[in-house]
């Protein structure tokens, strides 16, 4: 006897769609129980439905450059603002132009706000300036003599071109100091030699101070680093090729004042600049590389500062007149280099984003910094809630009306794609910082369309399969390849048309296409895994199995055919022999 054989599945069979449930269960609770977990449970509003901050740039050009303010400059001054305030991991902000010389940035509450002010805020050029003396900073008298006393310490962090240096002490530098560094690095005149007897000695014209060495070094002397005005006002409105004085707080928070020279490398010769953790050491550093021409600037400095004593082998990192950080160098450095020193991953953070994203190609004045309330995005998210809890409401009534208890695995499918999208968007706030706002309430409202005409695609190829004639068990299995393609098919223009509009648009409209995208991936997942087996497993119940006249199924109500197995009969009982008889 022949041994039986194997049978086949149907096309798109689903041996076990209990698997499928279960894995879209599973990971349902993990990513609800991570919400919990993370203690973010609501998605993050962005600034038209939380409020948050309204800050307004206007443009001043260097002397001598008025002609900088110009429509491709502030194009890539907006570009760079919007790269180095999202790089603080603040998304949904927004940065755009406003008239010819002004631009608006707007933060969502909610965000590290208090940072990325800092940060907006400080959009002049950056400059490397060698360091010529530091000094605490309270203002300080400066005798002609020695000054004695012990200086105090404070790490600094270290430049190198392969590892990171050790942490050493900068001392604080004495008036004598300062009046040396002033002496040297101003190129003041030096005093005539004496010893020789008077009666001998050659009169010499007597040499008047040069002015501008004098009012710098009274300016660096009296300046006071713990006022907040004097540190705006030091070194604001000095070209980059002169010296100048400026404010900065050094590894252990405490403000010093410091002596700088010209500067020798602007912040556009920076190519890229990231926090990393040294694999020697285990401590955070930045690596910096630099572009052509700003190796060759970097180099020739770094070569003179190795030579140097402290303070005078460090190089100050300028921003908007403010010492972000002052390492030392160990070593001549060209194309990179390391920053090593007190930092953690905050601060090295801090640094990388401001060598990456400092070098604006115009300086920027603070307008106005304005709080938005967020009473008119709420009114919107009201009205736009209704409308939404209105629409869905329609396509409920629908479904019902149309398909019965067919309507029931619809809109449970619809209920898993919100826990879904919901529980999401709640944890991409903390993770990277997406922000809810109008435009992306719209997209999720959308998707409800979306969603619900997945399922409709595949009901209506259950139901063209019942009226050939055939049951509902291999409907269902039967009706799933074609219905898949077609969905397939529809979602993949979704996501594609979601994925264009993100990369070519900006602010709130990014919103809407990301919040596209995500429920269009989520709805491919909730048809495959969630749909599709509970289709399954109801085709098995009486209730449905046997085309109860609730269940949407029912063969009269669809005009089925009869049963196929009678048909093949009929055919085949005319295409055998004629009877003899009839003949």
């Amino acid at each position: 006897m022949a041994a039986p054989k194997k049978g086949r599945r149907p096309a798109g069979g689903q041996s076990r769609p209990g698997r499928a449930l279960a894995l879209i269960l599973i990971a349902m609770v993990a990513l609800t129980g991570g919400m919990f977990w993370s203690g973010h449970t609501t998605p993050r509003l962005g600034i038209d439905l939380a409020g948050g901050t309204s800050i307004t740039l206007k443009a001043k050009a260097e002397p001598g450059q008025e002609s900088a303010v110009n429509e491709t400059n502030m194009n890539t001054a907006v570009s760079i603002i919007e790269r180095r305030v999202n790089g603080l991991g603040v998304s949904e902000a927004e940065v755009q132009t406003q008239g010819r010389e002004n631009i608006i940035v707007n933060i969502p509450r909610g965000t590290n706000e208090k940072q990325a002010r800092e940060q907006v805020g400080t959009t002049a050029q950056l400059y490397f300036r060698p360091v010529l003396a530091v000094a605490a900073a309270a203002p300080q008298p400066m005798p002609t003599g020695t000054a004695s006393g012990s200086p105090s310490a404070a790490p600094k962090p270290s430049a190198s071109g392969a590892t990171a240096g050790e942490k050493s002490a900068t001392p604080t530098a004495t008036a004598s100091t300062q009046g040396r560094a002033l002496t040297e690095a101003l190129k003041a005149p030096s005093p005539t030699p004496t010893g020789t007897p008077k009666a001998t000695q050659t009169p010499q014209p007597k040499q008047t101070p040069d002015p501008a060495t004098a009012a710098l070094e009274q300016k660096f002397t009296t300046l006071n680093c713990l006022d907040p005005k004097q540190r705006t006002a030091a070194g604001q409105g000095v070209l980059p090729a002169q010296p100048t004085v400026a404010c900065g707080k050094n590894a252990i928070g405490q403000w010093e004042k410091y002596l700088l020279g010209p500067a020798e490398v602007e912040g556009k010769d920076v190519d890229n600049a990231k926090a990393a953790i040294d694999q020697r050491s285990g401590q955070w550093i930045v690596d910096m590389e630099f572009t052509g021409a700003g190796s060759k600037k970097f180099q020739s400095i770094t070569s003179k500062l190795s030579q140097q004593t402290e303070p005078q082998n460090q190089f100050a990192i300028v921003l908007d007149g403010e010492v972000v950080s002052a390492p030392r160098v160990q070593t001549t450095l060209s194309a990179s280099a390391q920053i090593s020193g007190s930092f953690n991953q905050q601060s090295a953070q801090d640094l990388g984003n401001i060598l990456s994203y400092g070098a604006l190609p115009l300086a920027f004045q603070t307008q106005s910094v304005d709080t938005v309330t967020a009473a008119l995005g709420g009114d919107q998210l009201e009205a736009g809630l209704i409308a939404g809890a209105i629409g869905l409401a329609l396509v409920i009534i629908y479904l019902v009306a149309y398909y019965r208890g067919l309507s029931l695995i619809a809109i449970l499918s619809l209920g898993v794609s919100a826990l879904l999208t919901y529980v999401i968007m709640a944890l991409l706030g903390p993770a990277i910082g997406f922000a809810l706002n109008l435009p992306a309430v719209c997209g999720a409202i959308v998707a409800i369309g979306i969603t619900a005409d997945s399922f409709i695609v595949y009901f209506e190829r259950i139901r063209d399969e019942l009226r050939e004639g055939r049951t509902l068990r291999p409907a269902v299995e039967r009706a799933w390849p074609r219905a898949r393609r077609t969905i397939l098919v529809s979602d993949f223009v979704s996501f594609l048309a979601a994925a264009v509009l993100f990369l070519v648009t900006v602010g709130k409209v990014q919103g809407f296409a990301f919040t596209l995208g995500l429920t269009t991936l989520l709805d491919v997942v909730v048809v495959f895994l969630f749909t599709k087996p509970v289709m399954t497993l109801l085709a098995r119940t009486k209730f449905f199995g046997n085309g109860h006249a609730w269940s949407g199924l029912d063969p009269k109500r669809l005009g089925a055919k009869p049963p196929l197995r009678r048909t093949r009969r009929a055919n085949a009982s005319v295409a055998g022999p004629v009877d003899p008889k009839e003949a």
